[in-house]
């Protein structure tokens, strides 16, 4: 939440702006870009930190400066925090064809040729083209007050390449601007290069920071998908480690997080992490048979489908009233029935048996006897009969417009030899087996 004087700071700024009985509009075209960047950083560091009332005044503020960095004059710029104002305003959720706008007209060399076209390359989806200076250009800034910007720019550009030098590039832009919105990125974004990359230890590290110092984010219930997703995609994880990160949270949050975690590892047939997960859940859900705690007995008894518990798991689950389920669980309900009931249900017998024309494996034929009736007058192996004759040589070949050629001498000879070859084999199993 806002600090009381910052909320006073915005309420007379948004009268100043708002109120046409006030002379403002002379003072708000004097007024430094720099001075108005720092209150979109408040704003905007509000929402991080949970005053959702404060997303319609950044709106608001990002308008705002977009038109004095537009209508000023160009000496403004003589002050290189005016400079930085513009620059950040641009990585900070502003219109990029500002930035277009204010290089066009710089004849005064007050922009960094370098930082202006790795950042036009960036905000037009280019940015993979200059990630190496990006990189560099972030490191030379790191302390400058565009380095937590340009060092988080710098990771989103280096993830696809290399998510070692992004979580590089984000540590430096969350320690250089701790409690900001940058840090809230920073971190959210390092826990999904963990996730993707199967990073368990970091990915906690970097969950309990978060969880510690953004939960009311607007954008928690993003970061709340990516853990889910962390801990039900490792097996050899602690319980423990789960409960203390989210033992900073509140019941609700928890018990939320809970019932995630159990539903996905439901579905991804981790039995015993979704009965532990919903079981925690049922411990935070109070009355034992409100909808939340029927809910996580629900996800529990769901791992349970894929164990030697299947029956008594099945019938919990159809228990379960229909109003009590999203539709999307009772889709997963539907699925959970339809494979307890095909584990269930007794095998068909005649799906045990053996066809019984096939031969014993001990009744071996020679290529003789496949061709020809047996001098004991037995019936030969019925074979299908060819769509053409066939001869004791090679098979016609065919050519691509179906004619027919004479077959190679050469092959029709290695062919004969190896029939040759193959009945001598056929003679000497037969002697042995007599």
């Amino acid at each position: 939440m806002a600090r009381p004087q910052h909320r006073h700071l915005l309420l007379a700024l948004g009268l100043a702006i708002a109120s046409p009985t006030v002379a403002a509009d002379e003072d708000q075209a004097n007024l430094a870009p720099y001075k108005m960047l720092r209150s979109l950083q408040f704003v905007q560091d509000s929402v991080a930190l949970g005053d959702h009332s404060a997303a319609e005044m950044q709106r608001f503020m990002l308008g705002t400066i977009d038109q004095r960095l537009r209508n000023g004059d160009a000496s403004v710029f003589d002050d290189d925090r005016n400079v930085d104002a513009a620059l950040v305003y641009a990585m900070s959720g502003g219109n990029p064809a500002t930035l277009e706008y204010l290089i066009a007209r710089d004849v005064n060399g007050y922009f960094d040729n370098r930082v202006t076209d790795v950042l036009r390359k960036y905000l037009s989806g280019k940015g993979l083209l200059v990630a190496k200076t990006l990189v560099d250009t972030a490191n030379e800034y790191r302390d400058k007050k565009i380095g937590p910007y340009l060092a988080l720019v710098g990771g989103n550009v280096m993830v696809a390449r290399s998510p070692d030098e992004a979580l590089k590039l984000y540590d430096q832009a969350r320690l250089s601007a701790p409690g900001t919105i940058v840090e809230e990125a920073a971190l959210r974004r390092s826990v999904a290069i963990c996730v993707e990359a199967g990073l368990l230890d970091k990915g906690l590290a970097y969950s309990q920071r978060y969880v510690r110092r953004f939960l009311h984010s607007p954008y928690a219930s993003q970061f709340a998908d990516l853990f889910v997703k962390l801990i039900v995609d490792h097996d050899h994880l602690k319980t423990e480690d789960i409960v203390s990160i989210l033992s900073f949270m509140d019941e609700p949050r928890r018990r939320e997080v809970y019932l995630r975690i159990a539903r996905a590892a439901g579905i991804a047939g981790k039995a015993e992490l979704a009965r532990t997960a919903a079981a925690y859940a049922q411990s935070l859900a109070g009355e034992p048979n409100n909808a939340l705690g029927m809910l996580a007995d629900f996800y529990g008894n769901m791992a349970s489908v894929s164990t030697p518990d299947v029956g008594a798991a099945a019938k919990s689950i159809s228990s379960v009233a229909d109003s009590e389920l999203s539709p999307r669980d009772r889709a997963l309900r539907a699925a959970a029935k339809s494979i307890a009931e095909q584990v269930l249900q007794p095998p068909d017998p005649a799906s045990l048996t053996q066809a019984s024309s096939s031969k014993p494996a001990s009744e071996e034929i020679t290529s003789e006897q496949a061709a020809v009736s047996t001098a004991d007058g037995s019936q030969p192996v019925e074979i299908a009969a060819p769509s053409e004759p066939a001869d004791d040589g090679a098979a016609p070949a065919l050519l691509g417009d179906g004619a027919e050629q004479e077959a190679d001498p050469s092959f029709k000879s290695f062919v004969t030899t190896s029939r040759s070859k193959l009945d001598e084999i056929d003679g000497l199993l037969s002697q042995e087996s007599n």
